[in-house]
């Protein structure tokens, strides 16, 4: 948020140090840290009251089924294309093959051990 590093920070606290005195300078922090944490809580707050009026949870929900339709679609698609190829058609051509042939030919038996 603000780009402020550890030396920024000592002398602002050396500062205030010296124009606060040691004896206010806790009670100065304890009041400052209040108002922050308000402040979050307000803007916390703020945030979560236009979210709820603008729908934004809706808008989410939209925005997240409307992509898994895309991405059905788009495996629809390439299912469609596999199976429309011209390589999965020879491959059930070539499975059917032994199955039409001569059906009326007996089909070798095994022979026992004792014979």
């Amino acid at each position: 948020m603000f780009d402020i590093g550890f030396s920024e920070l000592l002398v602002i606290a050396v500062i205030t140090l010296i124009v606060m005195g040691p004896e206010r300078l806790p009670q100065t922090v304890r009041s400052i840290s209040l108002w922050i944490g308000r402040l979050k809580q307000m803007l916390s707050s703020a945030r979560r009251d236009f979210e709820q009026e603008v729908g934004m949870d809706e808008v989410r929900q939209q925005l997240h089924n409307e992509k898994i339709m895309r991405d059905l679609g788009e495996t629809k698609e390439q299912l469609q294309r596999t199976l429309d190829s011209k390589t999965l058609q020879d491959a059930a051509e070539d499975v059917m093959k032994p199955l039409d042939s001569n059906p009326s030919e007996p089909k070798p038996t095994k022979k026992s051990a004792n014979e």
